[in-house]
């Protein structure tokens, strides 16, 4: 983490001085108005937050901050992403790491009771750097929440205020919202360039655009609660998947804190007796519980959340109010407003999340005047085959835990599940999404020159040493939420290749970072270049290195210290060296360029500088 690059501040450095006075306060005319602060609305308006240029206004219905209940998994792909907003080390120490998950089925001997068929790792060596954890959603939001009070912006959300009705003109004037005080009735309006809606399943910003949810109620319910429980089922502390022969199944997720936690709890077919179903109560469901677990006990102490829901996979015919309507978008849609799904795929709130990172870098961009609004048309194009692909992984492993194993059938069903659960490592990781060729996507053609980064897929990271210090780190940690491309630059052999490639970024009248800087900024203000060399960083003198990868930077005109990185930290170090774990050829080296949503765009040998030119000039503005 890098700070007092513009001047020493005091207090926590991760939260950056107030630069709130550079916006105009304006609440009723603004850039970007987000309808809505769940998960989505709020990493959207946490990394609105982070440029003071932009002004960005949350409003919600509700009249205070979420305190309990909903979502709880957090995939790897999600914390790589807090990783670059800033709160990574805060959520892996509180939360509750899912190491193994087991899987339970009934006894073939005495079907009324269940037994142990299998346990797995829960996330496969080598997908992420980061765990799969579990946290309340009521504590993200607070991590999003105090990211936004502390950024240049000091955004605060607007509670109490309902969105009532919005006017989408043809135009290039604002969008208008009309907006409702829920405690006194009045109203008011909120112009804004661009207005996204984050409200949920029932949302009106959906409703406003003429967009619906397509698809199906599965017609199966399930019961969710939190809650403090004792017993002697010996998984406890384990994710579970627990089938018995003819009481339903349970979904068991420990919770942070070492005591709590979380059960979906299946309460059968929905057809006659849906108002019964949805009439239950905590102790209908715990009873189910109990009888699932049998010969377990289950002796619930305090039951924390609890809420009856029936499953239905959805998604919305678009994602945005232009899609099939030959014009640009002006309002976005993202997480349960454009897809629904069972809690069951543990992926509803990280889908949610990574479509609004997927949005926010794009309405930066078009915002500062670096991209064209044409850039906005790819959110839909590029999230909604994901949600499709969330849909059609949640109906089929939610069947699959519903199901009810009997006689012969048993081991075959225990085995099935579990191979089914190891298959979709990747999926439930949140490191399968793969976007295609499009004008933000390479086709690959040179995916040879770095094999291990793979394009679509988000950047892999794995450890390098920093030169400057010696210290080993994660690549991929070095990019933070700001907007900007990164540019991975892996020498080759004699670096002569890599050198002189550097040396045309920062003076060639074709390069990128020439051509789409303005004068005056500095070097990395729209791409930020890392080298990475083969040799060891103990090998290497800091004051030879190419002037990017020591660049003067900020107000001060400080020097960079930490623009390049090594294979390794000594010559005969046994340390895994970066050029070996992601099959970057050695002889020609590689350019890896990485989006601000830290997805690989385009992999290229060090000499094809015209095509990276060439790829992010049909991106940029100017």
């Amino acid at each position: 983490m890098q700070y007092y690059r513009d001047g020493f501040h005091a207090g926590d450095p991760r939260w950056t001085p107030d630069r709130s006075s550079e916006v105009v306060a304006d609440a009723e005319d603004v850039d970007v108005l987000i309808v809505g602060s769940g998960p989505a609305g709020l990493v959207l308006a946490a990394t609105l937050a982070r440029f003071p240029s932009i002004r960005t206004r949350v409003v919600e219905r509700r009249d205070g901050p979420m305190q309990l209940g909903q979502a709880d998994g957090v995939a790897c792909r999600t914390i790589e992403m807090f990783q670059a907003l800033g709160l990574a080390s805060r959520l892996l120490e509180e939360a509750y790491w899912v190491n193994e998950t087991s899987f339970w089925s009934p006894d073939p001997e005495n079907p009324a009771s269940i037994i142990r068929t299998g346990r797995v790792q829960d996330v496969e060596d080598g997908l992420s750097e980061m765990p799969h954890v579990i946290m309340n959603q009521a504590r993200i939001h607070e991590y999003l929440l105090d990211s936004m009070r502390h950024s240049p912006t000091r955004l605060e959300p607007d509670y109490g205020l309902e969105l009532v009705d919005l006017a989408v003109p043809l135009d290039d004037s604002p969008v208008v919202a009309t907006l409702k005080n829920a405690a006194t009735g009045e109203t008011s309006t909120c112009r804004a360039r661009y207005v996204v809606g984050c409200d949920g399943s029932r949302s009106r910003v959906r409703d406003a655009i003429g967009r619906s949810l397509d698809g199906d109620r599965a017609n199966h319910a399930w019961g969710v609660m939190d809650i403090l429980a004792v017993t002697d089922f010996p998984d406890i502390r384990l994710k579970a998947a627990i089938q018995s022969g003819e009481h339903g199944s349970i979904l068991l997720i420990p919770r942070e804190g070492g005591y709590l936690l979380r059960l979906y709890v299946d309460l059968g077919t929905v057809t006659d007796n849906r108002q019964a179903i949805r009439a239950m109560s905590a102790e209908d469901v715990v009873a189910v519980a109990q009888r699932v677990l049998h010969p377990y006990t289950l002796d619930v102490r305090k039951t924390v959340w609890f809420s009856v829901y029936e499953v239905a996979q959805r998604i919305a015919d678009g994602f945005d109010d232009a899609v099939g309507r030959d014009r640009l978008p002006r309002v976005f849609i993202t997480g349960d407003a454009c897809h629904t799904h069972s809690a069951k795929a543990g992926q509803g709130m990280n889908v949610s999340m990574q479509d609004a990172f997927n949005l926010s870098w794009k309405l930066a961009a078009v915002l500062e005047g670096r991209a064209e609004p044409s850039l906005l048309q790819t959110y839909d194009d590029e999230r909604r085959p994901v949600a499709q692909e969330l849909i059609d992984f949640d109906r089929e492993w939610s069947t699959m835990l519903a199901a009810t194993p009997t006689g012969a059938s048993v081991a075959d069903s225990a085995e099935t599940l579990a191979d089914y659960f190891v298959r979709q490592g990747r999926y439930t990781a949140g490191v399968a999404t793969r976007y295609p060729a499009s004008r933000l996507i390479d086709t690959g053609e040179k995916q040879f020159a770095a094999a291990g980064f793979t394009v679509g897929l988000r950047f892999h990271s794995a450890p390098v040493t920093r030169v400057s210090d010696c210290r080993r780190v994660e690549l991929g940690h070095t990019a933070t939420a700001d907007g900007r491309w990164r540019l991975y630059a892996f020498a080759d052999a004699d670096e002569s290749a890599w050198r002189a490639t550097l040396d045309w970024l920062v003076s060639a009248p074709d390069s990128p970072i020439v051509a789409h800087s303005d004068s005056g900024a500095d070097v990395d203000a729209v791409v930020d270049v890392r080298g990475i060399v083969q040799s060891s960083a103990r090998d290497i003198t800091f004051g030879s290195l190419p002037e990017i990868m020591r660049p003067p930077t900020g107000k001060l005109g400080l020097v960079d210290h930490e623009k390049v990185f090594a294979a390794r930290t000594s010559a005969g170090s046994q340390e895994p060296d970066i050029f070996d774990v992601r099959g970057v050829d050695r002889s020609t080296g590689a350019l890896v360029l990485v989006r601000p949503d830290q997805y690989v765009a385009q992999v290229l040998p060090l000499h094809d500088r015209a095509e990276l030119n060439a790829f992010l000039s049909g991106i940029m503005a100017r």
